[in-house]
């Protein structure tokens, strides 16, 4: 049995949420529940250990199992009554009877693993240890249902830690958390707003852009930029179109990525928005995109990216590029914002803008950092783009206190285990390229970062041959086929608890669906 590789945190819920704060929730539910507060508190001080060597152990002692029968397949279930899109896009035999760690029992009864972290929900696979302390919250009377106007501790602890963490500051550095929020300009963010999906977080900032061009109430002063066409720069795809871009499912950000064309058309010619499209890494074009829209009538309003574009074959923008991008936008007021809804957690510090030494100032985070326990994102935002209202950019249950909570959690083990995730990715990333270099005739390549992959192929027969043979073998792996102006790439995103043992078993397959006849 190889190393157990992973810190293994050991911590209660008064330790993340602070004895004093503890000692005063089981006060409260003393009175409401009776009895005396040591009833709860022995609870909320009791350690638990978030990832033991012995639930990993078991974790891979499931592994020769992937792809088989490990139960009675369900007999008969639901049908459902969603839309036809989402009907024919279902799975019903991976869909989930149970789950542990990287695994998945579905339906069919079958095994797999959860090869793209169930669409990048689930950083530290299911049932991780550490999300105990939710339930121990819960049993403490800790609420998730609050209002905007009521937000908790925990959520408010939060805020806090994501500042800290955005900025590379020690949880424990309290003269610079100080510092960082008392900042008035546009450098790094010091303000948060809790939403629910990675959508809604995005598009809060875009409403943080445009409210520099317009006023959101009628009451409010001019915006600086009043009476400019706002042009808002985002990725294109090769052929320079708007496809290989995504920032959620809001009409807004849909509109980003050349969806609704005759809205967006009518926006143009009306002088209300623009949207300009820059390929990546193409520093030429975004010259000239900053030298034709940065004269009136029109003033680029913010530049939105990515870093790895998953949804774009895992595209990866170089540092090179962002960094002249944020150059140009730092000496033309324009505000930037790093899209990590996909790429967070999977770096090293939390944050893959910093590995970049880049200093946006407007982050998007969500999915992964609830860990799939709950819907719950953050936008991170710098002082000087505070200018909505509270109604401008809120949603009712942005503020929920368990979703905060299993935030905390995520970020405490994936903090303590920053430098096993850099390895392990690096290990990653490594054996995948190199497999690749052994079939290349049918690789066109290898795209994204670490964890976060993309084998590109030359052609789409030998893509969804690949991605067939993984599925057979139990893997969630899907080709990305459907962008005629990117090649056909496989997709992959393993857990931050995929040891070398795993890492290994996955490149082994991929090299027998290499090895396997189109």
């Amino acid at each position: 049995m190889a190393r157990f590789p992973f810190v293994n945190v050991r911590a209660s819920l008064a330790d993340v949420a602070g004895d004093d704060v503890i000692q005063a929730v089981c006060a409260a539910r003393a009175a409401l529940a009776g009895g005396r507060p040591d009833r709860w508190l022995a609870a909320a001080r009791r350690r638990l250990a978030w990832y033991p060597p012995a639930f990993h152990r078991r974790l891979l002692a499931l592994l020769p199992s992937v792809g088989r029968p490990v139960c009675p397949a369900l007999p008969a279930s639901a049908r459902g009554a969603t839309t036809r899109a989402f009907a024919a896009a279902t799975a019903r035999g991976a869909a989930p009877l149970a789950t542990l760690g990287l695994y998945r029992v579905g339906e069919d009864g079958r095994l797999y693993l959860a090869s793209k972290s169930e669409h990048y929900h689930a950083p530290l696979g299911h049932g991780f240890p550490g999300y105990r302390l939710i339930e121990t919250a819960r049993r403490l009377g800790i609420p998730n249902a609050t209002h905007n106007n009521t937000r908790g501790h925990l959520t408010r602890l939060l805020e806090e830690r994501l500042i800290a963490a955005a900025r590379g500051l020690a949880e424990t550095d309290a003269a610079g958390l100080a510092r960082a929020l008392a900042e008035p300009g546009p450098g790094l963010p010091n303000r948060v707003l809790n939403l629910e999906t990675g959508s809604l977080a995005v598009e809060a900032g875009v409403k943080l852009m445009l409210a520099r061009f317009y006023r959101m109430m009628p009451e409010d002063p001019p915006p600086p930029y009043a009476g400019r066409t706002p042009v808002l720069l985002v990725m294109a795809d090769d052929s320079g179109g708007l496809m290989a871009n995504y920032h959620g499912t809001t009409m807004p950000t849909q509109i980003l990525r050349g969806l609704w064309p005759e809205a967006a058309a009518g926006l143009a010619a009306g002088g209300l928005l623009r949207v300009h499209a820059i390929r990546a890494n193409a520093e030429a074009e975004l010259e000239e995109a900053f030298a034709r829209y940065e004269r009136p009538p029109f003033k680029v309003a913010g530049f939105l990216h990515e870093i790895v574009m998953m949804n774009y074959g895992a595209r990866l923008l170089t540092p090179a590029f962002l960094q002249r991008a944020y150059a140009l936008c730092a000496r033309h007021d324009v505000p930037t914002l790093a899209d990590e809804i996909q790429s967070c957690l999977w770096a090293p510090g939390l944050f893959l803008y910093r590995e970049y030494g880049l200093s946006p100032n407007l982050v998007a985070v969500g999915k992964g950092f609830p860990g799939g326990e709950y819907p719950a994102s953050r936008l991170l935002l710098s002082a000087a783009l505070d200018r909505l209202s509270q109604f401008g950019a809120l949603v009712t249950n942005g503020q929920e206190e368990l979703a905060s909570l299993a935030y905390l959690v995520t970020m405490r083990w994936a903090q303590a285990n920053e430098a096993v995730v850099r390895r392990l990715g690096d290990a990653f990333e490594e054996r995948v390229r190199a497999l690749a270099a052994r079939f290349p005739a049918r690789l066109a390549g290898v795209s994204g970062r670490r964890h976060l992959l993309g084998l590109a192929f030359h052609t789409l027969k030998d893509a969804r041959a690949f991605a067939a043979r993984l599925n057979a073998d139990g893997l969630d792996i899907s080709a990305q086929t459907y962008k005629t102006d990117c090649p056909p790439v496989a997709l992959v995103k393993l857990p931050l608890t995929a040891c070398e043992t795993i890492l290994a078993w996955v490149v082994a397959r991929m090299q027998a669906a290499c090895e396997a006849k189109s």
